[in-house]
């Protein structure tokens, strides 16, 4: 195989080789997906209440490493009715564990998307993952005085005093989880817009309460033209569609995020329209279609 040389001098700083942003319609809706990078996960935090054969099946039915997976950090930026809105935030980067994610301010930058042009963040929920972006200083510092984040009453109530009981994370990550929750809480919390099940946040843009992944947990519902696209946040992982009943071990409710994501599914797959998810491969978008007692997950075509 002959080597192609791929570099180019002239090439501006910001090029990269592969791409981590990807931009759709939805009808009037603007849409940039945008990869906050990857986190590595052990693979049994995928599927907790699975056999051990059944996991490791799956694993290499999917070609996937038994040991440590990456785990992909999607983020979206939404342009509606003159509104500009920020669809959670990735992980930041006050965790020098995880080099490779917290790209996100970077790639504003790359992507040409002035943070003071963001009018309104969607928050899916409180996860250090969605929100450890808005808590970085060269992004946070950038943000308008007058931002709006939205996201669910009972996710802010229940970071309170959170609940990790009938979770399988490891040891240290409650504690940051919590850590990073509350600072953002104190450092918002001027700025939050609570609302109770769900709310139009720009034209065509709604954020719905699903709980399950935790109390709050929402997803993001986009409709223009007759187009129609879900931004499902943690309520779909990458083993959900073929086994929707595995419990991710970040769900407080493992029983009740079942039930969504199988509810969820199910009318995305009567429904035809496109869905996207933090934890998919970038830039996710796929739709859902049917598979016996399970479903199977479509990857759109680029749109280049």
């Amino acid at each position: 195989m002959s080597r192609v040389d791929i570099a180019h001098t002239d090439a501006p700083r910001n090029e990269e080789l592969v791409p981590s942003r990807y931009a759709l319609k939805v009808g009037d809706i603007d849409v940039l997906m945008i990869s906050d990078g990857v986190l590595p996960i052990s693979p049994v935090t995928l599927a907790t209440n699975a056999a051990t054969a059944d996991l490791s099946a799956w694993l290499s039915d999917m070609f996937l490493s038994p040991e440590v997976l990456d785990w992909p950090l999607n983020v979206a930026v939404v342009r509606s009715g003159g509104r500009t809105v920020l669809v959670d935030s990735g992980l930041g980067t006050e965790f020098p564990g995880f080099p490779r994610a917290g790209q996100l301010a970077l790639r504003l930058d790359a992507a040409g998307i002035d943070p003071a042009s963001v009018t309104d963040v969607v928050l899916t929920h409180l996860h250090m993952d969605h929100i450890g972006g808005l808590l970085v200083d060269g992004l946070r510092g950038r943000l308008r005085p007058d931002l709006r984040v939205h996201l669910a009453s009972a996710e802010a109530e229940f970071w309170a005093a959170p609940d990790f009981s009938r979770t399988a994370m490891p040891a240290p990550v409650p504690s940051v989880l919590r850590t990073t929750a509350s600072r953002f809480l104190e450092v918002y919390r001027g700025q939050l817009r609570p609302f109770e099940t769900e709310y139009e946040v720009a034209p065509g843009v709604r954020i719905c309460r699903t709980g399950g992944h935790t109390p709050g947990h929402s997803i993001v519902r986009l409709e223009s033209g007759g187009d129609r696209l879900t931004f499902a946040g943690d309520a779909v992982f990458q083993c959900g569609f073929d086994n929707p009943e595995w419990h991710n071990g970040f769900d407080h409710d493992p029983e009740e995020s079942a039930r969504v994501r199988i509810r969820l599914l199910k009318e995305l797959a009567a429904s035809g329209e496109q869905l996207v998810a933090t934890h998919l491969s970038f830039p996710s978008v796929c739709h859902v279609a049917v598979a016996g007692n399970a479903f199977r997950f479509v990857p759109a075509v680029w749109d280049h």
